[in-house]
């Protein structure tokens, strides 16, 4: 487990916490096996970026959430409002908040979109509650949630094993991407459920990855993308192969699925060129981005 460093709280001080919730990429993702538990060992290098939710925190008596997205449940099947009641279990407090989620990132895309805002919730809630954990504490409640909520507590890049939820930082390099989503939903059930021994590999594709991003060129980080999910993916939705292609053709260096898809991105050399590759991909049918890397943390807030 890492050693997050103690976020400043002020007990009593706030009521109302805005925050801002970034997505990420994985710009490596291998499966290595299925694990005696039914999941699956994974070796991923994931990336945050500057897509992001925005939530607003307020003190409550009870645990309620609102938001812009028709496709975001708004009860207990929201991730972010199960994360709410899991952290007042695990400190044994009796209090609320008010969730409202302007949802941007977006919903089952392989974007993490869901994950960050959980993380956001525990972080707010730590802050708005004056529990006053150290993130390795929250870490604890995060992984309950699913594996890639510990990432967010920190977010930048970093190395998973694991199931996603070991988590080693990395140094790595800004870089300018395009994400290209097709607008509707893909179930990483589904996405896993079609995995098969055939697909899966021994870690060095993330390690290469690792390697390029040391090497600080977009280049090679654009020639060293994986991700062991496609196939299975593709199974699904055919049509990620067309996406990928798009944006190579547009000018991206390179391009590979994100998570369990169906979110599609490429490397650009530059913000500049991002811009230009979504332009000529917008006259599609799809929803498209041009992005930077974060190398901060995942989750900002100020309060409100």
């Amino acid at each position: 487990m890492l050693a997050f460093p103690v976020l400043p709280t002020r007990p009593g001080r706030h009521r109302r916490l805005t925050l801002t919730a970034s997505g990420k990429v994985n710009l490596a993702l291998e499966v290595l096996g299925k694990r005696a538990d039914g999941y699956h060992e994974l070796a991923t290098v994931m990336q945050t970026i500057d897509l992001a939710d925005r939530l607003t925190l307020e003190d409550a008596d009870e645990l309620a959430l609102t938001t812009t997205s028709a496709e975001v449940p708004a009860n207990a099947d929201n991730l972010a409002l199960r994360a709410a009641g899991a952290l007042r279990e695990a400190a044994k407090v009796d209090r609320g908040v008010r969730v409202r989620l302007d949802k941007r990132i977006p919903v089952a895309a392989g974007l993490g979109g869901g994950s960050s805002d959980a993380a956001a919730v525990l972080l707010g809630l730590n802050r708005l509650w004056g529990l006053r954990w150290p993130l390795a504490r929250l870490a604890e409640v995060a992984v309950t949630l699913g594996m890639d909520v510990p990432f967010f507590l920190r977010g930048g890049l970093a190395l998973g094993t694991g199931r996603g939820e070991r988590l080693t930082p990395i140094p790595g390099t800004p870089l300018a991407l395009v994400l290209v989503n097709p607008g509707e939903p893909l179930s990483t059930a589904a996405v896993y459920g079609r995995v098969t021994p055939a697909m899966y590999s021994d870690g060095g594709r993330a390690r290469t990855m690792t390697e390029a991003l040391r090497a600080r060129k977009p280049t090679r980080v654009a020639a060293s993308l994986y991700n062991g999910l496609e196939a299975a993916a593709m199974g699904v939705r055919p049509d990620l192969v067309r996406m990928r292609a798009a944006l190579v053709a547009a000018g991206a260096l390179g391009a590979a699925m994100s998570g369990s898809g169906p979110t599609v991105f490429g490397v650009a050399r530059s913000f500049e060129q991002a811009r230009q590759i979504r332009a000529r991909l917008a006259r599609a049918s799809w929803g498209c981005w041009a992005v930077r890397t974060v190398s901060g943390p995942a989750v900002r807030m100020r309060a409100a």
